[in-house]
C-alpha cells in the first residue's frame, strides 16, 4: 500500500515563531493530505512559559490529522531547575501527550517515535536504555516486509556543515539498535538543516532530517531555510522530497529529491537537487 508522510520539525512557538511561514505550512499540509503528519520535536522555544504551550496547541489545531509527535530539547524547561533535572517532560506530557513512544501503523508501514530529550544538557540528546528497549520491542512486533520508520528529535549523524552541533550522545548505541530493529528510515530535526544520508554499518538505514519548519531560527545556506519533507512509501521504494520556504515567493518549493530502494543495503538510485 502506498503511504504519504509529511515530516515537519522545530516549530519553536514563542518569540522566534514565524506566523506567515507557519500559515503557509499549514495550508500546504492540508493540500498534501498526508496519511500521517510527523512532528519531530521543539514545539516551543521555551518550555517554561505556559503561553508558548497554549500557542502551539492552537497552531496544532490548524494541522491535519493523524499526527505523530515526539519532544525536543526545547520542550524541556530551562529556568525551572528542579523540573528540568527531575521532571523534564512534565509540561510536554501535560500539554501535548503522555505517550513518549507513539505508534502509527497501516498496512505495510509502522512509524514509532522515541524520546531523545532530557534535562541534563542544554542542547544534546540521549536515548535511555529503557527507551531503546521499548522501541526495539515495538519494532519487533512487525515483520521484515513492513516499512519501519523511527522518529527522534536528535539525529545520530552530523550533516555536512553541522560538525559542531550536538547529536544523540550515545549515537553508536542507538544506531545499532535501530539497525538491528530493521528500521528503514529515521526522521529527525534539531539542526535546522535539511539532509538525507545513511547511518549504520551493515544493512544501514536512511536518515531524513528536516530544517526548522516554522521559526526564524534558520541557518545560513539553502539547506538551512524553513523546510519540510514528504516521504512516499511504496512496496519497493521510498521517495523523499525536500521543500524549502522561499521568502520572495511566499511558499515552499522543491529543494531535493531522493528515490531509494527498499530491502537489503540502501542505495540512492536517483537524486535531484534543485538550486
Amino acid at each position: 500500500m502506498r503511504s504519504v508522510l509529511m515530516h515537519i520539525s522545530d516549530l519553536h512557538a514563542g518569540r522566534t515563531f514565524h506566523p506567515r511561514v507557519a500559515e503557509r505550512l499549514a495550508r500546504e499540509a492540508h493540500d498534501l493530505r498526508p496519511d500521517l503528519l510527523v512532528i519531530s520535536g521543539d514545539l516551543v522555544q521555551r518550555a517554561d512559559f505556559v503561553a508558548q504551550w497554549e500557542a502551539i496547541i492552537q497552531y496544532l489545531r490548524q494541522l491535519p490529522e493523524p499526527r505523530l509527535i515526539v519532544p525536543g530539547n526545547h520542550d524541556v524547561p530551562l529556568f525551572h531547575l528542579v523540573e528540568r533535572l527531575f521532571r523534564p517532560l512534565d509540561r510536554y506530557r501535560r500539554h501535548i501527550s503522555t505517550d513518549l513512544n507513539p505508534v502509527f501503523e497501516r498496512p505495510g508501514l509502522v512509524v514509532i517515535g522515541g524520546n531523545s530529550a532530557y534535562g541534563w544538557t542544554i542542547d544534546g540528546g540521549y536515548v535511555s536504555r529503557e527507551q531503546q528497549r521499548t522501541m526495539a520491542q515495538l519494532f519487533a512486533c512487525y515483520p521484515d516486509d513492513v516499512c519501519k520508520i523511527a522518529v527522534l528529535h536528535h539525529g545520530v549523524v552530523r550533516p555536512p556543515g553541522c560538525e559542531k552541533r550536538s547529536i544523540v550522545r550515545n549515537a553508536a548505541e542507538v544506531t545499532q539498535m535501530l539497525e538491528q530493529s530493521g528500521v528503514d528510515v529515521m526522521l529527525c530535526g534539531h539542526h535546522h538543516v535539511s539532509y538525507v544520508g545513511v547511518a549504520g554499518n551493515a544493512r544501514g538505514f536512511i536518515v531524513c532530517q528536516t530544517g526548522t519548519s516554522a521559526s526564524r531560527r534558520v541557518r545560513e545556506g539553502a539547506r538551512g531555510r524553513n523546510a519540510y519533507s514528504v516521504l512516499t512509501v511504496e512496496d519497493a521504494t521510498i521517495h523523499i522530497s525536500q521543500h524549502q520556504y522561499i521568502e520572495t515567493h511566499g511558499r515552499f518549493e522543491p529543494l531535493g529529491e531522493y528515490e531509494i530502494r527498499r530491502r537489503g543495503i540502501w542505495l540512492p538510485v536517483h537524486r535531484r537537487n534543485t538550486p
